[in-house]
């Protein structure tokens, strides 16, 4: 299906560029390792190859895409040590934002994540949806916990681990774990308890490596 520049919204042009083609990484509609054709990209999306190349940039910098001299660009393909160096980071910033949160939230903003671990709850039979569902509990605790720059960082870091999500989407029994790993940190936050709850984000993180590697 061809696109125009017709159907971007008054967004520059090539932020709309970049983030069809972050969905399409996403989607595995462009490959780990594919090499990105912007000769056929650019005539798709009727496009010159100016917006075009101003949006590899910004998935180069995401860490998404990868800039090969004389060769063009690829989609990263993530190695098993940037895997761990990304869960790594993320295990330290979303358990220190969970520690915070235990103590710092209102009863308004723990029953929204409460609300959001009910809707993880009912999405345990579809993969796709449980982990979108898992995506926007853990920015909404960020979002409690209230420190701009570690959100940045870990939405970056949340890109690049995005390009390995689908060999753990449907390992057997993750989803599952996933899940009581999630009651535990919401017991936590629930009750207080700070160091608990930090724990409990340190121990998700550290099986959900286990799962994707």
């Amino acid at each position: 299906m061809s696109h125009s520049p017709a159907l971007f919204t008054p967004r520059a042009l090539y932020v709309e560029v970049a983030e069809q083609l972050r969905q399409r990484i996403f989607q595995r509609a462009l490959e780990p390792g594919s090499w990105i054709d912007e000769l056929k990209i650019a005539e798709e999306f009727g496009i010159s190859r100016t917006p075009l190349r101003e949006a590899l940039k910004v998935l180069a910098a995401e860490g998404l895409v990868t800039m090969k001299p004389r060769r063009g660009a690829y989609v990263t393909e993530v190695s098993e040590t940037d895997l761990k160096d990304v869960y790594h980071l993320l295990s330290l910033l979303e358990s220190d934002a969970a520690g915070v949160v235990a103590t710092l939230a209102t009863a308004a903003q723990l029953t929204e994540l409460q609300s959001l671990h009910d809707e993880l709850e009912a999405a345990v039979d579809d993969a796709e949806h449980f982990f979108a569902v898992n995506e926007r509990f853990h920015m909404a605790l960020l979002t409690v916990a209230n420190n701009r720059w570690r959100n940045q960082v870990v939405d970056d870091l949340r890109k690049v681990m995005k390009l390995n999500r689908h060999q753990s989407l449907f390992k057997t029994g993750r989803i599952h774990d996933s899940l009581q790993e999630h009651r535990n940190i919401l017991q936590a936050l629930h009750q207080r308890d700070s160091e608990g709850a930090r724990l409990a984000m340190q121990l998700h993180f550290r099986n959900g490596l286990r799962a994707a590697a």
